[in-house]
């Protein structure tokens, strides 16, 4: 009777499982119908690039300077070791353009604005607001989560492209102002071994991160129950799975595009 028993809660376990992974593709998948087959509310989707992009630019800056930094300071410490200073610029610049641009500003930009979709969306939910919108024959899809889906695919590329350049700079400053290196030599090392498809190719990655956290933000917000409990767990739910699923796509992007 115990080992039907075990059984069964892993057939329970593996059935929600499948139920909720279900309901997230079709969820993506209306929202897909919805914005190939219905006219983009323009006007939405510019505020809410505002919202997502503009007013997340001062923490991905923040962001992408310090962590600029923080790899030219690592990079000297091993290369030092080696004498390969020369090197410091390409891969500062490496780094970030592949790497940590892009993931840091969609763990950024998740934390901020997928956070804040799920919330505005869930509390709509829990007030009844969305049913208020259906009632009055407002397409919800079309009006609430296209633009924020659609927005933050959009302004991610821009933010990592600040947080890139500023990464840059703030590396610079690290190894010219306070390692004391040659300045010239680290921008000429740049200059000589980025390549223009790195930083295309780390654009689009940040592209598909900011599909990421809108979708997992606007389902969640989307799909809340329990009132304001409610809207709290799917808030930092929204934040744990885009993060996750921002890091498993990172992994396999990289293993495709470089």
């Amino acid at each position: 009777m115990a080992f039907i028993k075990v059984v069964d809660e892993i057939g329970r376990y593996v059935l929600n499982v499948c139920n909720r992974f279900g309901s997230f593709i079709i969820f993506f998948a209306i929202c897909a119908k919805t914005l190939f087959t219905t006219r983009l509310k323009i006007g939405k989707t510019f505020a809410q690039m505002q919202t997502i992009g503009v007013d997340s630019l001062s923490i991905v800056v923040l962001t992408g300077t310090f962590g600029g930094a923080v790899i030219a300071f690592q990079t000297y410490i091993g290369f030092k070791r080696f004498g390969g200073h020369e090197f410091m610029g390409p891969i500062v610049a490496l780094s970030l353009s592949r790497e940590l641009a892009p993931v840091l500003t969609g763990l950024m930009v998740t934390g901020r604005a997928g956070s804040a979709i799920a919330a505005e969306i869930g509390t709509m939910r829990i007030t009844e607001q969305i049913d208020a919108l259906r009632t009055l024959c407002i397409n919800t899809w079309q009006y609430l989560v296209v633009p924020r889906i659609v927005a933050s695919t959009l302004m991610l590329p821009f933010l990592t492209l600040f947080a890139f350049v500023f990464g840059t700079l703030g590396g610079y400053a690290i190894a010219v102002y306070v390692l004391g290196l040659n300045g010239h030599q680290y921008l000429n090392g740049i200059a000589r071994h980025l390549q223009l498809q790195d930083v295309i190719k780390g654009l689009f990655k940040s592209s598909v991160f900011g599909l990421i956290l809108a979708w997992v933000g606007a389902y969640k917000g989307y799909n809340t129950k329990g009132g304001a409990r409610g809207v709290g767990r799917a808030t930092t739910q929204s934040v744990v799975v885009a993060s996750i699923m921002i890091l498993i796509a990172n992994y396999f992007l990289t293993a495709f595009l470089f």
